[in-house]
């Protein structure tokens, strides 16, 4: 680590937070961090009725058409046990709010697959994953059922970790090697985008597994795990167009063991689990201890 990354010379230049699983969320200038991440963060989930599995973007031949959903609460989120009413937008501009009768209907229709909007995550929750044909990886279009949350608190819809966080150095680390791609920010649906100090570069944020970062004067994190990427960083979503390259590159340039899948896996950004909590905004310095 940097003696300017030890003294804070990075900083936090976006927070986003995903009311309902898989589903674009909200940009925020600050928000209040528990023991379960971002308050309201992945607060709904849809899921299949018929296999009983959350319904998720890493399987994109059955759920892509989430990430074409917005989501955002109709009122900001005061505490874990009270969380408000969600208004979801779908593509052609038509809204439904998690409160409505026709809510499961609505949103059923529309992905052409039975499903229950729920803030209740079932007791042992799962999701499929599908890892693609990356030479190493898996023959193509492997579909896998995977238990959720094992790096999280007890009900909750996290993949693995609470919190997830992303540097600049990395992101632009890939654009360098595949300049053709557009290595945004949504594409990772990160917790936190940290802008690296100046003349850092590289995937900077690997070398804080194990350490406490320091956010603002309150939040405290603990960096635990490389976050393992899949089919979902390529799909298409608002402006940004589809485009396999994108994990091809991960895949060729930064490819590490993820222990959740015991795989060697495309990594880009971290996991972390909350140490401190407290309200975090942008603009708040970043540092490692």
């Amino acid at each position: 680590m940097t003696d300017r990354t030890r003294l804070g010379s990075s900083s936090v230049i976006s927070l986003r937070r995903y009311p309902v699983k898989s589903m674009t969320g909200e940009k925020l200038t600050e928000t209040v961090l528990t023991q379960r991440g971002f308050l309201g963060d992945r607060a709904y989930a849809l899921v299949d009725t018929q296999t009983g599995n959350v319904a998720s973007g890493k399987n994109p031949r059955k759920w892509s058409r989430l990430l074409s959903c917005r989501s955002e609460f109709i009122e900001s989120p005061r505490s874990v046990e009270s969380i408000p009413t969600v208004r979801i937008t779908l593509p052609d501009g038509q809204t439904v709010a998690s409160d409505q009768e026709d809510v499961h209907d609505v949103l059923s229709r529309f992905l052409g697959h039975q499903v229950q909007l729920t803030a209740a995550p079932p007791p042992a929750p799962n999701l499929e994953i599908c890892l693609t044909g990356l030479e190493g990886i898996a023959p193509k279009d492997t579909v896998l059922d995977i238990a959720m949350g094992k790096g999280a608190p007890g009900g909750t819809f996290f993949d693995f970790g609470v919190v997830h966080i992303i540097t600049t150095a990395s992101l632009a680390q890939l654009q360098e090697h595949y300049p053709a791609g557009c290595f945004d920010e949504r594409r990772f649906r990160p917790n936190i985008v940290v802008e690296s100090a100046p003349g850092e570069t590289g995937f900077v944020e690997n070398e804080w597994i194990g350490h406490t970062v320091a956010v603002g004067d309150e939040v405290r994190l603990q960096v635990f795990e490389p976050t393992g990427r899949c089919v979902m960083t390529t799909l298409a979503q608002g402006d940004l167009p589809h485009d396999p390259g994108i994990l091809r590159t991960a895949a060729d340039y930064h490819r590490v063991h993820v222990a959740a899948l015991d795989k060697d896996l495309p990594s880009v950004g971290v996991y972390a689990n909350v140490l401190n909590g407290g309200t975090i905004r942008t603009g708040d310095r970043v540092s490692v201890e």
